[in-house]
């Protein structure tokens, strides 16, 4: 339902649209091919683990067969071998079981296992679905943010250009004040053209992290959104994070999955009971030799009525060394499902220090930047006022300016920086 939603609003509304990151990240939890593929995969396994139980089940099958035999035959009236040909109808009907074999059980456990493995690594996907949509949806936020201060600069210089020609006109200012402010104009318009061309591709980027291939969705920020703090003083802090993390649990989950084929492995030296169960009947008719009386069709079929039940013990002795083989290779894979482990571990516990350190960092650069933000904007007042007064040139007060802004620039990065880095814990605390 919340993907067709999705849906018709994209079909409906593509220019009215303003997502924030939770819209995105439902979306993507709902639409993402990767994700889709994970839920197909524990549909796979549903199947496999089905499929696995029915094996212990008897296999039934029933033939009908109806051959022709020129030459020589035997004669069903005298029972003879001689030059005959015949119409040979049979009909047949079995079952086999395999009694014993401990292979069937463990694929069973072992199906339940790759189960599992594919539900933590559902859970995997999620995670990196989300981690790569919430630092394309920030890295698009602060190009924007990046692009609206240059169009604040470049609009600001523009009027500052009027007012000092007229201000030239009437013999106020210096000519050279406004080869200086176009002489800035144009080095950013430059950098107004790189900001707009990264803003487009960190949107491109965006898209594509969400599942998205029509640009019709304003991304913004949510408004509301309050910073808080986060308490990384326990010991085990990470430790806790590496353990709930899927990427941890797939890996840990594909090792018992390695030890279980060992075990399957080592069942290929334990014997096997088959039973079978066969009914049979046939109907045969001479072609061609008026002389011979053949039994009627029902009475044949009724005569010629075979039952056979058979039971055989299978006793592996030797195989060639390739059990033997096998039962090593099943080990080094487990073997290497642990060095697998240690990856995850190690990849992990660098993940989340880092997250930890830019966390800490921008909220303390944050709250710097705040403090320091209300003299920034006393300074450009005062410097503003200066300028109108003709007591500061248009180079200097170009200078102040773009301080000013770029302050300001700095303050939402920097907020941007904090809520990022709580959005990336948020997903790997999920379920703690």
């Amino acid at each position: 339902m919340k993907n067709l939603l999705f849906t018709l609003l994209i079909n409906l509304f593509p220019a009215q649209q303003s997502w924030t990151l939770k819209d995105c990240l439902d979306y993507a939890l709902t639409n993402h091919p990767l994700i889709k593929q994970a839920t197909v995969n524990i549909q796979k396994n549903d199947r496999q683990i089905s499929a696995s139980k029915g094996v212990l089940l008897p296999s039934v099958e029933a033939a009908v067969n109806h051959s022709y035999s020129f030459g020589s035959s035997i004669n069903q009236s005298n029972n003879q071998r001689e030059a005959l040909n015949t119409q040979y109808d049979q009909l047949v009907a079995q079952a086999n079981i395999q009694l014993f074999n401990w292979k069937n059980y463990l694929n069973i456990s072992l199906s339940k296992l790759n189960k599992n493995t594919n539900t933590y690594k559902l859970k995997q996907t999620q995670n990196e679905v989300q981690l790569n949509v919430i630092q394309t949806f920030f890295v698009y936020q602060n190009s924007k943010s990046w692009l609206d201060v240059l169009e604040t600069q470049i609009s600001g210089i523009e009027e500052q250009i009027k007012r000092t020609e007229k201000e030239v006109e009437i013999g106020n200012r210096s000519k050279s004040d406004i080869y200086d402010i176009k002489a800035n104009l144009g080095t950013l318009q430059e950098q107004w053209v790189s900001a707009k061309n990264q803003r487009d591709l960190a949107k491109i980027n965006l898209l594509n992290a969400v599942s998205i291939t029509e640009d019709s969705i304003d991304f913004i920020m949510n408004k509301e959104e309050v910073l808080s703090e986060e308490d990384f003083s326990g010991s085990d802090f990470t430790n806790k994070l590496v353990e709930n993390n899927p990427a941890y649990k797939t890996v840990v989950a594909e090792m018992s999955a390695q030890q279980k084929r060992v075990a399957i492995e080592k069942s290929a030296y334990l014997p096997t009971l088959n039973g079978n169960y066969s009914w049979s009947t046939f109907y045969n008719k001479s072609l061609g030799r008026s002389n011979i009386t053949t039994v009627n069709f029902s009475d044949q079929f009724a005569q010629n009525k075979n039952q056979s039940v058979f039971f055989g013990l299978s006793i592996p002795i030797f195989n060639q060394f390739q059990i033997k083989n096998n039962v090593e290779i099943a080990k080094l894979n487990v073997i290497n499902s642990n060095y697998d482990k240690e990856l995850i571990i190690n990849d992990l516990t660098k993940t989340i220090n880092s997250i930890k350190a830019q966390f800490t960092n921008a909220q303390e650069k944050y709250h710097l930047l705040d403090l320091n933000f209300e003299n920034q904007k006393l300074s450009f007042q005062k410097s503003e006022e200066k300028y109108k007064e003709g007591l500061m040139d248009a180079y200097t007060f170009f200078i102040v300016r773009n301080n000013w802004l770029q302050a300001n620039y700095n303050l939402i990065n920097s907020k941007n920086d904090v809520i990022q880095q709580m959005e990336l814990l948020k997903i790997l605390k999920d379920g703690l």
